[in-house]
């Protein structure tokens, strides 16, 4: 390996980990949260290319069905619940969140079937249709079992991981794709030829990281998430719903998978169980991360593209498996350190 070769694998590995900080933020965001490790983050994202590639054939995606479904399941449990509380009073705000406000997207996509867009509108209309996708199911299966253990939270995260992993083979069939470029320039920077769309990636990355760095230091939104991070009975007590914050958690999660899933569908083939490996790869930053610290889920996550783009160049045939093998030595770490911890707090 010259450093040509080192140059170019390390550039497709920063673009990797780039869209994997976007991935693991959100999950680390979820369950900082909302104790919820969000197995089906990744089946949002490869919804979302999915969907941008149904659009520029002029088909009418699936995801329009399963936003439609979500979206009268949602209203009529948020319904119920409010009746038994006999908050009548809120019922309206409910139908326009859970129902009307998920609808018009859809609705749009349905009717528009068959025309073609310019790509601006393509990408708009493909975040807008899984914006809700997060919510909603958080409304449906998360929030009646919030209390429950995070074991039993995840192994439903994982049914539900399944669940739209068989959806989507439905809704999309076996057959992967791949969008049109967000961008065809190419750089020539000291003689390495850059492509415009892995800068894209990188640019996009930073962007929204220091936007949600600037919505949690700044605004009473950002705040309040932060405080129920921290401490989610204090928030209580302080005048915060937790059902609130977890909700505006799932939506900019959703919109931080959305964003991943058209970043990445030009320079990947996206199936309909691609989902699932994205999210998975992402995890791993964020367990790094301890899944509360974010620069550090960021670092990890460019660490674990970097990781992924040499080990294919070396040893292609293992490259997951080294992937998934960083684990081991954070977890080991993690566990001594967490047991250094009991002892101190025992021996006090």
């Amino acid at each position: 390996m010259n450093g040509e070769i080192a140059a170019i694998l390390a550039m497709d590995g920063i673009a990797s980990g780039a869209i994997y900080v976007l991935i693991g933020l959100g999950l680390v965001l979820i369950f900082a949260v909302t104790r919820v490790i969000f197995v089906p983050f990744g089946d949002i994202a490869a919804f979302t290319a999915l969907s941008l590639a149904s659009l520029e054939t002029g088909g009418r995606p699936g995801t329009v069905g399963l936003v439609a479904v979500l979206a009268v399941l949602a209203t009529a449990v948020e319904a119920v619940a409010l009746v038994r509380n006999r908050a009548f009073h809120r019922l309206p705000r409910a139908l326009l969140f859970y129902l009307v406000l998920p609808l018009i997207p859809a609705a749009a996509v349905w009717f528009a079937a068959g025309t073609t867009f310019s790509m601006p509108v393509r990408i708009v209309l493909s975040l807008a249709l899984v914006l809700p996708i997060a919510p909603l199911l958080d409304r449906i299966v998360f929030r009646p079992i919030a209390d429950a253990s995070v074991l039993l939270l995840l192994t439903v995260a994982v049914a539900l991981h399944f669940a739209l992993s068989g959806l989507g083979l439905m809704f999309f069939g076996p057959e992967g794709v791949r969008t049109k470029p967000l961008t065809d320039a190419v750089f020539d920077v000291a003689g390495l030829i850059v492509n415009g769309q892995m800068l894209l990636i990188l640019a996009a990355s930073i962007v929204f990281c220091g936007l949600l760095f600037l919505y949690f230091e700044f605004t009473i939104q950002g705040k309040a998430l932060r405080a129920t991070a921290v401490n989610r009975v204090g928030a209580r007590l302080v005048g915060i719903r937790p059902t609130s914050t977890g909700t505006i958690a799932y939506l900019l999660a959703s919109l931080l998978a959305g964003i991943s899933g058209v970043l990445i569908a030009p320079v990947t083939t996206i199936f309909y169980d691609s989902g699932f490996l994205l999210g998975l790869k992402a995890f791993v930053g964020a367990i790094i991360g301890a899944m509360v610290s974010y620069p550090v889920t960021a670092l990890g996550a460019v660490m674990v593209g970097l990781l992924e783009s040499f080990t294919s160049f070396w040893l292609s045939a293992y490259k997951e498996v080294l992937v998934f093998s960083l684990l081991i030595p954070v977890l080991l770490w993690r566990s001594l350190a967490f047991a250094g911890t009991e002892e101190e707090e025992a021996e006090e």
